[in-house]
């Protein structure tokens, strides 16, 4: 297996329909816990959840086409295409199902809708800080200039990967040098790219060193930004559609919403109510994380995964 700072799939390059998707799987046979990643992540953000889970299941990581080591994919890169291009993927990796799904933020709009379309495939269902639908289907103005804003400076980062700078950038900031970064980046963007935005970085100081060298080289390929922008481009359309596979609920699917630290009394009840879609949902808070729970506090993570391999194993 390719080690985890090696520009090198640690996983295979599977082709599901003239794009190869990247699918790394490891563990025992059962149950396959499959995972996907936040708006801009990659398999390497579960780095550590998947470490403590493969222990004891068999852990299904991979990447968005146009994300990580896969291939560009078909645009628009909506959350009910690629959850039909995850289902494609696992049967043709012959990773069997029931599948217990685990999906941060965006990921978890793929996961909701991949448990509706393949509810007999699917074991049980754990959501991460997930999007809410309801928020982006027919977005306010706030969150429409936040649309606007991620699109626009995906073209500009779309822009500066083929010009080579973007390469240059990644490598500052993977030495450290913050501020010839920041300033390069300022002049790369004509200004375009703020201090506010900064935060789209910061999971890159939460992951374990041999984890930055790949994702370096990931935010410095155009396909990383043109698939972005898509995402971020047709948030309303993914939403609408994970709320058209919402509509019966899941029944008595397993599944448990785990919020970011103190989110606020508006997000409490979006997740209390997410939770109630399932007669056996529930909600748990995480101490001490943000947003990126998986990597601030994956330990909750990895807990919930466990509880829920081992109810699935005892039935």
């Amino acid at each position: 297996m390719a080690a985890r700072g090696s520009l090198r799939p640690p996983g295979r390059l599977i082709d599901v329909g003239g794009f190869r998707l990247h699918l790394h799987a490891a563990g025992p046979s059962a149950p396959v816990v499959v995972f996907d990643a936040a708006l801009g992540g990659s398999s390497v953000s579960w780095t550590y959840v998947q470490r403590d889970v493969v222990t004891s299941a068999r852990t299904v990581t991979y990447d968005r086409a146009g994300f990580g080591w896969s291939d560009a994919g078909p645009l628009p890169r909506t959350a009910g295409r690629i959850a039909e291009e995850l289902h494609r993927l696992l049967h043709t990796a012959d990773e069997r199902p029931p599948y217990l799904l685990v999906g941060h933020s965006f990921g978890g709009l793929v996961m909701r809708i991949f448990a509706q379309r393949y509810r007999a495939e699917t074991a049980g269902l754990v959501l991460v800080d997930p999007a809410h639908p309801e928020d982006w289907v027919r977005p306010a103005p706030k969150e429409q200039a936040l649309i606007d804003r991620g699109v626009a400076l995906c073209r500009q980062g779309r822009r500066i990967a083929i010009s080579g700078l973007a390469g240059v950038i990644a490598r500052l900031v993977g030495l450290g040098a913050l501020a010839p970064a920041r300033l390069l980046v300022r002049l790369a963007t004509r200004g375009a790219l703020s201090g506010r935005d900064e935060h789209i970085l910061a999971p890159m100081w939460k992951l374990p060193p041999e984890a930055r060298t790949p994702l370096r080289h990931f935010w410095s390929q155009p396909k990383f930004f043109e698939a972005l922008g898509s995402q971020i481009e047709n948030m309303p359309a993914s939403s609408a559609e994970t709320l058209e596979a919402a509509v019966s609920g899941y029944g008595d699917l397993p599944l448990v919403t785990i919020s970011s630290t103190d989110p606020g009394d508006h997000r409490v009840r979006q997740q209390e109510a997410l939770a109630r879609l399932s007669h056996r949902g529930r909600h748990i808070m995480a101490a001490r994380s943000g947003h990126w729970v998986p990597l601030d506090e994956p330990e909750i993570v990895v807990k919930v995964i466990r509880e829920m391999c081992a109810g699935l194993t005892a039935v």
